[in-house]
């Protein structure tokens, strides 16, 4: 898994070659390279790229990993197997079937899963009083996702054009299966997971290995939404959004897409600047290299002109306006191809969450 440091032509050629990758050897799966993995973010690092400049957190996932990953042995190593299991099914998708005519074939290894991909929602509601979090909010909420991953989101048409071909239709649909509503008076949450246990005044999950479940609450501190990534226990498993930035609300954050932000952690993304500096990676190959997360409207137009690592030789503009950077909501607009590869191998056979179209 390399990062882009050089022109268009050459990321151009660089995908062609991530995705035919012809040098495999036929029915073998592909070897990968995990020396560049890790799942701690330093804290320096994260205290420094959360907040915006009004003191609003857009993204509280890596903290609560970090928290995670303390608290639980294991999963350093059940991530390290997924992250495995990712790169090795992207890597098998140049592999072909071989074998003598009349003799039958041997089929290629597993690759990321192809098709439309459904996935039910349970909508966990945690309000001072009924009807707080509106119906409308639940409608709208439902209507961005299926926009922005079925790649209709009316603001990609200003997409730049060096990164145009790269936009994708990930092809998910998410549907409503039930909301659940619950009273409480707590008006702050936190990031401790605290919404997802009944013990706890919260809304224990629904069946997490087959609805993705959300819950809506009062978070506090000014964090919008957090998520856990694949690996982590399926009692906690799900995202959580702030209520005035779930669906469509009021002001830059009002516009739904934290939960799009969220469901790309809760399907393996990370942020395009790797929560690092410049010679960290996301892992994906057609997200330019970044070395901050990018706020408000980036340059003025929410064209990406902003590089943030042209020091590092790389002549390709921050790729602002993707889901995953922590720009206003109007200004995001895109995943990549990259991007839906990395998400689909979670589906795919042995992926985390195969278990959603079985």
């Amino acid at each position: 898994m390399k990062k882009l440091f050089l022109s268009l032509a050459i990321l151009a050629l660089a995908i062609v070659a991530c995705e035919n990758n012809d040098e495999v050897t036929p029915n073998q799966e592909a070897a990968v390279d995990m020396s560049d993995f890790f799942v701690y973010t330093p804290d320096d690092v994260s205290a420094k790229s959360t907040k915006d400049a009004n003191n609003r957190d857009k993204c509280h996932s890596m903290q609560v990993l970090n928290r995670q990953l303390q608290e639980n042995p294991g999963l350093e190593q059940r991530m390290f197997e997924i992250e495995k299991h990712t790169r090795t099914l992207i890597a098998n998708k140049g592999v072909v079937a071989t074998g003598k005519p009349g003799g039958g074939t041997t089929p290629p290894p597993t690759t990321p899963y192809v098709g439309a991909i459904t996935i039910p929602v349970v909508i966990n509601i945690l309000e001072s009083y009924a009807g707080k979090v509106t119906q409308a909010q639940i409608d709208t909420q439902i209507a961005i996702l299926n926009e922005d991953f079925n790649n209709q989101n009316p603001n990609t048409s200003g997409v730049p054009s060096i990164f145009s071909g790269l936009v994708a239709d990930v092809q998910i649909t998410f549907t409503v299966a039930t909301v659940i509503r619950k009273i409480s008076t707590k008006t702050a949450w936190g990031t401790r997971d605290a919404m997802k246990s009944a013990t706890k005044g919260g809304i224990n999950a629904t069946d997490p290995a087959n609805y993705l479940n959300i819950w809506v609450c009062e978070i506090g501190g000014g964090i919008l939404g957090y998520a856990q990534f694949p690996g982590g226990a399926l009692a906690t498993d799900g995202v959580v959004i702030t209520t005035t930035g779930f669906g469509e609300t009021t002001g830059v954050y009002g516009d739904g897409r934290t939960a799009t932000h969220e469901i790309g952690h809760w399907l393996n993304l990370r942020h395009i600047w790797g929560d690092g500096g410049c010679g960290v990676d996301d892992y994906v190959l057609d997200t330019p290299v970044a070395g901050a997360p990018n706020y408000g409207n980036s340059d003025g137009t929410c064209q990406g002109t902003v590089n943030s690592c042209v020091e590092t030789t790389n002549d390709l503009p921050d790729m602002t306006m993707n889901y995953m950077d922590y720009v206003y909501d109007n200004c995001m607009y895109m995943f990549t191809k990259g991007q839906n590869s990395r998400m689909r191998t979670i589906f795919g056979v042995g992926g985390f969450r195969e278990s959603f179209v079985q």
